[in-house]
């Protein structure tokens, strides 16, 4: 424990600052399951609100977390795993060290004022041998106006992203840039720059804000969007953007366990996700009214992919709502985000999101009445209220670990249809 301890405390620090949720020592349990769930979000691992307690030091705890859960901790910063997250902060010297006990503060404390003082007296010296006045001390101006914008360069992946900013008049060093909740994308910036640029490896509905000592002074939305379905196979930053000459569209739009292989350099699909976006505005579409339906199915052989699993992302422009599937023996490690609560197959009968992938899936989400619905092959299998809606609709993203295909995708309501795509033909 003592080891990792540093790396921890600084793997802490950084989510603290990225989330803005002022003190950890002021965190609920509400603040600990969000955690957990943007944790999912990004790494499609779940981490208990126990195990995130633990990590804080808010629970007795004298061992080191598993590997697992570093490995997951890493990939949440940005790295692949916690070796070279550990490398990566080392390298920055970035190292937080764990506070100290009081006993020590105290020692350490009368050192300090005693060096203090003796400071104190050479600098009132020199000032006065050089008849000199101490410099004039420049009070921040928190409400000071701040200037803040962004400017995608292409159309396309990657984009780079252009944010030209004005926070001089502050009166303060630096500001933040925190693009979304990832701690990996919590940049500090001098409040004397003019423009900072980021890159963007995924498609989404992003909303960039610029704080400053703790308060969001601008906020500015950042839509990057496909051209049609897009097919990428995710690797943290390093994505690998499919060809249209890739994916076969005859029958059913996907990709072939032959073609993934190549593209991976290896037979085993475990862990590795290829996805399927369409992001982009869909008429104004509310998140808290409408239908969606797909035919799909995982391809994978059960010795490419053990689980097979499948998830569902409806992107919203404020949230998300997330719906997986897997081969019936794996519905354990399953997690649903009904855009206000995640529902863990860890402690909840998810069997109902188990099926046979040898033969397509009808799956079927609708959002009515604040209230999400889920239909696998027109049976009803989860039903519950939800007290926030992901606002307009932004994108859909179809996941399969390991190789899929998809027959035919629709989106609407009651009103109007703002997609409809058959593949089949």
């Amino acid at each position: 424990m003592q080891e990792e301890a540093p790396y921890i405390n600084t793997w802490c620090k950084t989510v603290e600052r990225s989330l803005d949720w002022g003190e950890s020592s002021s965190w609920n349990d509400h603040d600990f399951e969000k955690l957990g769930e943007l944790i999912f979000q990004k790494t499609g691992t779940l981490l208990s609100i126990t195990t995130l307690k633990r990590i804080w030091g808010r629970v007795k705890y004298n061992n080191s977390p598993t590997i697992a859960t570093l490995n997951t901790m890493a990939r949440f910063a940005g790295a692949e795993d916690w070796r070279i997250y550990k490398k990566n902060i080392t390298a920055e010297k970035k190292i937080c060290t764990p506070p100290v006990s009081q006993t020590g503060i105290k020692q350490k404390g009368y050192i300090i004022v005693a060096m203090g003082m003796a400071l104190v007296v050479v600098v009132l010296g020199i000032l006065a041998a050089r008849n000199l006045a101490p410099p004039k001390v420049v009070k921040p101006n928190l409400n000071g106006p701040v200037k803040f914008s962004s400017r995608k360069v292409t159309d396309g992946l990657p984009n780079s992203v252009v944010f030209d900013y004005d926070a001089s008049a502050l009166n303060i060093d630096s500001v933040t840039l925190q693009q979304t909740w990832d701690p990996s994308r919590v940049e500090r910036l001098a409040t004397s720059g003019r423009q900072h640029t980021s890159i963007y490896y995924y498609p989404g509905y992003f909303t960039a804000k610029l704080i400053a000592n703790g308060q969001v002074k601008k906020e500015n939305s950042v839509f990057i969007k496909t051209r049609g379905w897009t097919g990428i196979i995710g690797r943290n930053n390093n994505p690998v953007y499919l060809d249209d000459k890739d994916i076969h569209r005859s029958g059913a739009m996907g990709l072939d366990s032959k073609t993934l292989a190549l593209k991976l350099s290896s037979p085993v699909f475990n862990g590795q996700w290829l996805s399927f976006y369409n992001v982009r505005e869909f008429g104004g579409l509310d998140g808290g009214d409408f239908t969606f339906e797909t035919t799909l199915r995982n391809t994978s052989g059960m010795d490419e992919s053990s689980c097979r699993k499948m998830i569902l992302y409806i992107l919203g422009k404020q949230n998300a709502i997330i719906i997986p599937l897997a081969d019936k023996g794996c519905i354990s490690d399953l997690n649903i985000y009904t855009s206000s609560d995640w529902i863990s197959g860890k402690d909840h009968d998810l069997s109902a999101f188990g099926c046979d992938f040898s033969n397509f899936q009808k799956l079927k989400c609708e959002v009515r009445d604040m209230k999400l619905s889920v239909y696998l092959n027109s049976k009803l299998i989860f039903t519950k209220p939800i007290t926030q809606t992901i606002t307009q609709i932004a994108g859909i993203c179809i996941a399969f670990e390991g190789s899929g295909e998809i027959k035919d995708v629709k989106l609407g309501n009651r009103d109007k249809v703002v997609l409809n795509d058959q593949f089949e033909k």
